[in-house]
């Protein structure tokens, strides 16, 4: 697999720097319309995994994904996940910290998605920032990306469950769709190398956030995600080549 995951690296760089210079001609259009195109670079990054890497998915749960903007807090095992959401779920904007886009390429790319980019320097203060940028992207249209652990997580492990999401839901009064996966045994954390097969990807059912304060959201999404974790171990099918790839 070394060979298919050096092609897909380099694949992705030469379709990258190129498609982000044109990403960067559309900011004059509206965010949803520059969401639109810029997404196009995940979707055949997925398609070009799977050619490559022969990495593919099934989704548990789709009927849960509701039409109205919601707030997707999910497990973050992997990149996988940033290029699959975009498929997978309605337009969306990440929250996710500053410095991520003034990284060359990706990063500039990142800033026409309109995300919800937090300055973590101001402490207690981003909150208020979360949440005013936060509501400006739900009146237009947008459902929000939070991973709760804050970072990548390598699968069987559990992080800090942070209580931002939750608290940003049950200010907004928007509700949660739990997400969990393994994408993390495909695509490690920190690796290049990849291994071929079907990631899962479950979604819950949605979680009304209007009527609990931001501790038991953030408890029972945490209960939800982790239950699920377990079961999405056993749905974990690696597809191994009978010889080793040269």
């Amino acid at each position: 697999m070394l060979i298919r995951s050096i092609l897909f690296q380099l694949g992705m760089w030469i379709f990258t720097v190129p498609f982000t210079m044109l990403s960067i001609l559309t900011f004059p259009a509206p965010p949803m319309y520059r969401y639109k195109f810029i997404s196009l670079w995940a979707k055949t990054m997925l398609v070009w995994l799977k050619w490559t890497c022969n990495i593919t998915f099934r989704i548990k749960g789709h009927e849960n994904i509701p039409k109205a903007p919601f707030l997707i807090l999910s497990k973050h095992q992997s990149a996988w996940e940033t290029l699959a959401f975009q498929k997978i779920f309605p337009p969306q904007v990440w929250v996710m910290k500053r410095e991520l886009l003034f990284v060359p390429f990706f990063g500039w790319g990142l800033a026409m998605t309109s995300p919800i980019a937090i300055d973590r320097s101001l402490g207690k203060k981003s909150l208020a920032q979360m949440l005013q940028q936060g509501l400006d992207r739900i009146r237009k249209g947008f459902c929000i990306v939070i991973f709760p652990e804050g970072t990548r997580i390598k699968p069987k492990e559990i992080g800090k469950y942070h209580i931002g999401g939750a608290w940003l839901a049950s200010q907004t009064k928007i509700p949660i769709l739990p997400v969990a996966h393994n994408a993390g045994f495909f695509w490690p954390k920190n690796s290049i190398i990849k291994t071929s097969g079907v990631i899962t990807v479950s979604i819950g059912k949605v979680i009304v956030s209007n009527k609990l304060k931001a501790d038991k959201l953030n408890q029972i999404t945490k209960d939800w995600i982790e239950k699920e974790m377990i079961k999405t171990v056993s749905y974990t099918h690696l597809t191994l080549p009978t010889t080793p790839y040269v």
